[in-house]
């Protein structure tokens, strides 16, 4: 299997990944994940889930292929630092008030997935060498 199809996989497993955590805890549990602020509320569904989950999966294999480009035998180091650091990163929204202990705990939930999907899936199996084009 080429990178690419591969890595298109892995984006589908990441998106899909926050969106099963939402169905477990909202219409499963009954959760309702909800973050307020003094002016609106903001009920988190499944389609704002997954757009979030796609745009952080496909910056994150450009990314990967653009330092598979330039940096070819230092990607991998560089991509997990740098995705280390964006789910760190991830989490500072989390520690705000606006929502309780259910939509906070689901939310990290959903930004673990996510990660566990894009850093292991991501650069396994990259080809630093050469050998397959990259992205």
């Amino acid at each position: 299997m080429s990178v690419r199809k591969r890595r298109l996989g892995v984006t589908a497993l990441a998106v899909l990944a926050p969106v099963l955590v939402w169905v477990i805890a909202d219409p499963l549990v009954g959760q309702t994940l909800r973050i307020t602020d003094s002016e609106e509320t903001l009920d988190v569904g499944a389609v704002p889930v997954a757009f979030v989950a796609l745009v952080a999966s496909l910056l994150g294999w450009g990314l990967l292929a653009l330092l598979e480009r330039f940096v070819a035998q230092r990607a991998r180091t560089i991509w997990t630092v740098v995705a280390g650091a964006v789910l760190l990163l991830s989490f500072l929204p989390l520690t705000g008030g606006g929502m309780d202990g259910g939509t906070r705990f689901s939310l990290a939930v959903m930004h673990l997935a996510v990660a566990a999907v894009l850093m292991t899936g991501l650069v396994g199996g990259s080809s630093a060498s050469g050998a397959e084009p990259p992205g």
